[in-house]
């Protein structure tokens, strides 16, 4: 194997290492949110970045079927984190937004992830952490190009 074969494979290591990190914090930060699983949570977020959308929107940008979304609205409006409306064009479907309470929250939450994140980055300097944001950016356009994802499958706010 050549030494850009084992500098890609290092990265995908490096990636898969960062993923199941990411997933071990947000699992151990939703344990005093009862009633309400993660992704819910990441829903809510990418309503509150993107704005009101239809539940088959959801799904498409988030790469779910849509009976995943069902859930996690039904979930986030038990929780009265939601607001839902009858779409103009078409009664029948929904259009969903963040609620007050789901945009409180929300300032709950991200205070919590930049704490979490001056926690263990604090050392970092500003342009050291807009450098690895800018190249996470470039390469996750690149996979969803490669993949034939759509261009807004973000989940933080």
């Amino acid at each position: 194997m050549s030494s850009a074969d084992d500098v890609r494979v290092e990265l995908l290591r490096e990636l898969r290492s960062s993923a199941q990190l990411q997933h071990l914090w947000v699992m151990q930060a939703w344990q005093d949110e009862p009633g309400l699983h993660p992704a819910a949570g990441m829903l809510l977020s990418d309503l509150a970045k993107h704005g009101e959308a239809r539940p088959s929107e959801l799904a498409k940008r988030r790469l779910v079927d849509l009976s995943v979304i069902s859930r996690q609205l039904a979930q986030l409006q038990t929780a009265g984190l939601i607001d839902r409306r009858p779409a103009p064009e078409d009664g029948r479907a929904s259009l969903i937004s963040v609620s007050a309470k789901g945009e409180a929250e929300l300032a709950r939450w991200r205070a919590r992830y930049l704490e979490f994140f001056q926690t263990a980055l604090g050392g970092w300097d500003e342009g050291r952490l807009a450098d690895l944001t800018e190249r996470l950016a470039d390469l996750n356009a690149d996979l969803r190009a490669t993949l034939g994802a759509p261009d807004q499958c973000t989940m933080g706010k």
